[in-house]
């Protein structure tokens, strides 16, 4: 990664690809610990703890001279968003159409937070078929049928695509260059999952994640998550196994493993197979 680290996003990734699915809580010298070899100063942890503090992702717990923070209902929630997006696929072939009554589709298009919706007028916004009806909206449901070439057209031109492919390819580079690193100790492999996760999750958050009959060919998305799964993989056969050494919350040792950690591995698994039978 050639843009430098900002603490607060770093320190996102490392909750929730670490933390979250661990229970949500952990001990901030861990954190501060873990960041110091990416150039991360306590100052700047600190700081930024607290800002994610002020932002209600995060609430501050004592036990004895140690502080610990733990993940807040909300975060938890947005956290788990985000890992279905980073660490699943899926290919909805069905669109929707979302009609607002009151003539303010695009502001209800960003309280969505869904890069995959867009305003068509002032009334009507179109996306894939995903996610809970805004209790607001009118919904209309449809399979695209027609000239595949006018798809992708639409596609094209309602979503930003090029600069995304660009983006997955500037990935699928630093990807290799983490691929090339071994033999790795264990500290070095959580370190490296950690930022494996950080250039992937900065990418695929922007993205609409469109049905693939409305991508380019040879989506770089597609291999940029093939390659994001098996490198995740292959270095969680050794970073896992310092998570417990790195990592406490009040109640002691983060756990190695979890049912979420397990689900998000089979997950990339799947990901990983369907890649190798294509």
């Amino acid at each position: 990664m050639t843009t430098p680290l900002r603490a607060g996003s770093f320190i996102v990734t490392l909750l929730g690809d670490i933390v979250a699915p661990r229970g949500g809580e952990v001990w901030m010298g861990d954190i501060i610990t873990f960041c110091a070899p990416f150039g991360l100063s306590e100052t700047l942890i600190r700081t930024a703890m607290s800002r994610l503090m002020a932002a209600g992702q995060v609430q501050g717990l004592r036990q004895g001279r140690r502080s610990y923070y733990a993940l807040t209902q909300a975060a938890q929630e947005e956290y788990a968003i985000a890992a279905r997006v980073i660490y699943s696929q899926d290919d909805n072939r069905t669109w929707r159409f979302l009609c607002f009554p009151d003539g303010q589709a695009a502001a209800h298009v960003a309280a969505q937070q869904d890069p995959g919706l867009i305003a068509l007028s002032d009334m009507l916004a179109l996306g894939p078929a995903r996610g809970d009806l805004p209790p607001q909206a009118v919904a209309m449901t449809a399979q695209a049928e027609g000239s595949p070439e006018c798809l992708k057209a639409m596609g094209a031109q309602f979503w930003p695509l090029a600069e995304l492919a660009a983006d997955y390819d500037g990935f699928l580079v630093f990807a290799g260059q983490l691929d090339s690193l071994s033999p790795l100790t264990a500290p070095d492999a959580l370190g490296l999952r950690v930022l494996l996760v950080h250039a992937f999750r900065r990418i695929a958050l922007r993205d609409p994640r469109l049905p693939s009959t409305a991508l380019p060919a040879a989506w770089a998305g597609h291999r940029a998550q093939a390659e994001f799964a098996r490198i995740y993989l292959n270095l969680s056969k050794t970073a896992d196994s310092h998570v417990a050494a790195q990592f406490a919350s009040a109640s002691g040792p983060l756990p190695r493993s979890t049912p979420e950690t397990r689900a998000r591995r089979t997950s990339l698994e799947a990901i990983a197979r369907r890649v190798t039978r294509a």
